[in-house]
């Protein structure tokens, strides 16, 4: 049978145009499709990413970067501060993007690879179609089809690919972070820092986060766990704000959900493959989730060719994207949603005991290892169950 596309990817952020964009480059025929009017917009995260996440794939262009930073800074709830250089801060700080501009410019890299990209359109549902996809699209209120041979789903959080394709992404209760997040001007802080406030007393399972925009404009932004509070995320970020920039201004407002699961069994069935969001690859202590988009995405293309090379779709042969983003980052996912099973049960009294003391330590000599090792070496009692995570 002949079909339309050899891939269609639905959803138009990091993971889904970098998946179109590493299809078009091997020589595929390539869709993308965006249900919004405009790709980027609106944000829906905070944008940040380390410095080894965008140089691994990209040249770095300038204008995707709204702000260089040098670290981290964690507050306990005593207001303890624990400073960590950006290497050893996680993988979601170095550079905090424009992802109106950055989003934009990725898709246009698959755009100009080769990939059909089209916006405002929404994918409506999919069927077999022999060994390939019928794939229903919605379009300025016109239905129509197209076939594919695969389908990447990069359609986030509520992915209806991976319903339409079986496969169990399923987020229990107690799984997914509500987030709020604020783009603030007026704001005193240091520019050069990311800056977390942890524990019950900010934010109940989860964190509040200011990243710097600018030298006074930053995303202020709170994660929590609904069933750790009966309050909802704007009440604790507006609690947040009047106490810490009572003075400053809100700009822009939005929402969303985090999957914060770990790894999944799978994220691929026949003729389908799932990346960011859609395949739970947030990361469960940050929440971050662009980094492993980009890769899941990049790992997907080439999965992607391989399989249409082959003439086989099926998922026993699509496992190979399963275990390439099993080895990159899957057991970092699995090693740090054990994480945030043990430091949610801490009440705020220890995540202060466990912060003061390495407050003040050299932390530029060492590794996020050696960080925890360091943890558990002079917290043994409290910490001695996670120490096999770091061996």
């Amino acid at each position: 049978m002949d079909y339309d596309y050899d891939v269609v990817v639905i959803g138009a952020g990091p993971g889904g145009s970098m998946a179109a964009k590493t299809c078009a480059e091997e020589g595929l025929n390539v869709l993308l499709v965006e249900k919004r009017q405009e790709i980027g917009a609106p944000v829906r995260c905070a944008e940040g990413i380390s410095k080894e996440g965008l140089e691994r794939f990209f040249e770095i262009d300038r204008k995707w970067i709204a702000r260089e930073v040098s670290g981290a800074i964690i507050y306990s709830p005593d207001g303890t501060e624990l400073k960590l250089s950006s290497e050893m801060a996680g993988n979601e700080v170095g550079f905090v993007l424009e992802r109106k501009i950055f989003d934009r410019d990725l898709a246009r890299m698959a755009s100009k690879a080769g990939a059909e990209v089209i916006v405002k359109t929404t994918a409506t549902g999919m069927e077999r179609e022999k060994d390939g996809l019928r794939i229903r699209l919605k379009r300025m209120g016109e239905d129509y089809e197209v076939t594919a041979k695969i389908v990447v789903g990069a359609d986030g959080v509520e992915s209806r690919v991976g319903k339409w394709a079986g496969i169990d992404t399923t987020v229990k209760l107690g799984e997914i972070e509500s987030c709020v997040q604020y783009l603030m001007t007026n704001i005193e802080f240091d520019p050069d820092f990311c800056h977390f406030w942890i524990g019950q007393k900010y934010a109940p399972g989860g964190y509040v986060w200011l990243f710097p925009k600018g030298e006074s404009s930053a995303n202020v932004g709170i994660g929590i766990l609904p069933t750790m509070t009966k309050k909802t995320a704007k009440w604790w970020l507006d609690r947040f704000v009047q106490e810490y920039y009572p003075d400053g201004k809100i700009v822009e407002f939005v929402v969303g959900g985090v999957p914060v699961t770990g790894p999944i069994d799978t994220a691929v069935s026949d003729n389908v493959m799932l990346v960011g969001d859609a395949a739970r690859h947030a990361d469960p202590i940050t929440g971050g989730g662009i980094a492993n988009a980009i890769k899941g995405g990049y790992f997907a293309g080439k999965v992607a060719k391989e399989a249409v090379d082959a003439e086989n779709y099926s998922k026993e042969f699509l496992r190979r994207y399963d275990e390439m983003w099993k080895n990159d980052f899957g057991k970092t996912l699995h090693r740090n949603k054990l994480l945030q099973k043990k430091f949610l049960k801490l009440s705020d009294e220890t995540l202060d005991r466990l912060i003061r003391s390495i407050a003040g330590y050299n932390l530029e000599e060492i590794s996020v290892k050696r960080l925890v090792l360091e943890l558990i070496k002079k917290n043994p009692k409290l910490l001695w169950d996670i120490r096999h995570l770091f061996t």
